[in-house]
């Protein structure tokens, strides 16, 4: 499973367009690297972008990317690439990128993975948002799977232009750049990187800003409490603002050093950076969102566990909703929510793999987040691991979110295009992005294993009142994608 960088959910706060970061990426020492790009700063846009959607072109609508790091290209089976969906009221304009796309620093090669893991922030501070996408399997030299990454510049025209974030530490095989995430470490009001690499126990941390020639202003690194061996090293990067005090933390996950699978760890924002002393392990899962669930200021952490056996059966998966407090994450208790929760669909069955993906967002535009889950392994008529997904939303009152009243999606609803089938693995990924700019998060769903593991996205809208609205597919073809081997879009989204 792909990593997913993870940041705020939170509504803006204001009219205001507000540049909070979110990411995934990869990412250490920065070397020079630059290319043609556009240069200014974008100007503020109606309708407004939410502090947790990104905008590569300033246009004032966010857009979304999508990986098919599985994908062929010029041959190169395992290139990998990204789906860059730009937003906008009536249509939206799509385009492919790729290590051979012009401006993309580096070639495409086999087994190179561009874009299984990526994310985004305003890395140069010029006003638009910025891709940092990663290739962990690139071979530098003679660094087998050492892995690189690089930063996609946003500009007026969009994303243009890209410098190469190279791993600090060559010969390593270290797998650079598989889990990255970003946010604002430090306090400073500028986007920072964190980046892992699959095999070590370290996380690079870039602060400061990011010049396209410099590199970052400062660069560190933190000592995580998992396993540095082969396979074993970070495996997820998340962030968000756990205890309020305006620093962004970072959730570090992986094998603990002292036992656990998928173990999770907070480590404290500070004015250096993300701090390991003091770290707080945290409810087993593979991956989690962190978003003000309850609107008391904290952002509370949202974890996935696919390794739960709810009413018994092995990996039906659960989710845990840990609350954010001034001291930083409360430990001794969270909500936990299965498919055999009163008002959740469905029950709990072997496999089902429930919370194997999330993200936080307002589909309804009531001013609340909504949590969608993810159940890529579930069976349903059609056959088996044809996949779904749900909505949770969030309480009226602002106090959480709520079992009650929630959504479920299949590929058999009505306003959801096409019809389940096996394999499908329909919520392999989920995100929560308002491309349209209505005000409501359009519930992006993706289908990794739709039509031979070719990959597919669904955007399923959702009205004020809940009901599902008329929407469409996106599949390797509507993108120029190649059908070759297994591209897999829709494994995971940029958050």
């Amino acid at each position: 499973m792909s990593s997913k960088a993870k940041h705020k959910r939170t509504p803006a706060p204001s009219p205001a367009r507000v540049r909070l970061a979110t990411a995934t990426a990869t990412a250490a020492a920065l070397t020079g690297g630059l290319l043609a790009v556009s240069a200014g700063a974008a100007s503020a846009a109606t309708p407004d972008v939410a502090a947790s959607d990104a905008d590569f072109n300033g246009d004032g609508y966010a857009d979304l990317a999508a990986s098919a790091s599985h994908a062929y290209v010029g041959g190169h089976a395992n290139a990998g690439q990204i789906a860059v969906v730009y937003g906008g009221a009536v249509s939206t304009h799509r385009v492919v990128l790729s290590q051979n796309s012009a401006g993309v620093p580096g070639s495409a090669e086999s087994g190179d993975y561009f874009g299984a893991d990526s994310a985004y922030g305003d890395f140069d501070g010029d006003g638009y948002d910025d891709l940092l996408v990663g290739a962990p399997g690139e071979d530098v030299g003679s660094d087998a799977d050492g892995g690189t990454a690089a930063i996609l510049w946003g500009s007026a025209n969009g994303l243009t232009g890209g410098t190469t974030i190279a791993d600090p530490r060559p010969t390593a095989h270290d797998g650079f750049g598989a889990p990255v995430e970003a946010g604002d470490f430090d306090g400073d009001g500028k986007d920072d990187l964190a980046v892992g690499a699959n095999n070590k126990d370290t996380v690079d941390i870039l602060r400061g800003g990011v010049s396209r020639t410099a590199g970052a202003a400062k660069h560190s690194v933190v000592t995580v409490p998992v396993i540095s061996d082969t396979g074993a090293g970070v495996w997820n990067l998340h962030s968000g603002d756990a205890n309020g005090d305006g620093k962004d933390d970072l959730i570090v996950n992986g094998y603990a050093k002292d036992g656990g699978y998928n173990a999770n760890f907070w480590l404290p924002g500070t004015s250096s950076g993300p701090s390991a002393s003091g770290a707080v392990r945290l409810q087993q899962g593979i991956i989690t969102d962190l978003g003000d669930t309850d609107s008391d200021g904290y952002d509370d952490i949202v974890i996935g566990n696919v390794w739960s056996a709810s009413g018994g059966k092995q990996n039906s998966g659960a989710v845990y909703v840990v609350r954010g407090t001034p001291s930083g994450p409360d430990t001794s208790g969270h909500s936990t929510f299965t498919q055999n929760v009163a008002g959740i669909p469905g029950s709990s069955e072997t496999d089902d793999n429930f919370g194997s993906e999330l993200d936080l967002g307002d589909v309804n535009g009531d001013g609340h987040l909504d949590l969608i889950v993810g159940a890529p392994g579930e069976d349903l008529t059609g056959g088996t691991d044809t996949g779904a997904a749900w909505v949770l939303y969030g309480k009226a009152d602002g106090t959480g979110i709520a079992a009650q009243g929630a959504l479920f999606l299949e590929q058999n609803n009505a306003y959801v295009p096409n019809d389940n089938e096996k394999n499908d693995y329909f919520g392999s990924d989920v995100h929560i992005d308002d491309l349209n700019g209505d005000g409501r998060g359009e519930a992006y769903v993706g289908a990794s294993g739709e039509n031979g593991s070719n990959g597919a996205v669904y955007p399923v809208r959702i009205n004020p009142d809940g009901t599902l609205a008329a929407s469409s597919g996106l599949y390797t073809s509507t993108f120029g994608i190649s059908a070759s081997g297994t591209p897999r879009l829709g494994a995971n989204f940029t958050d």
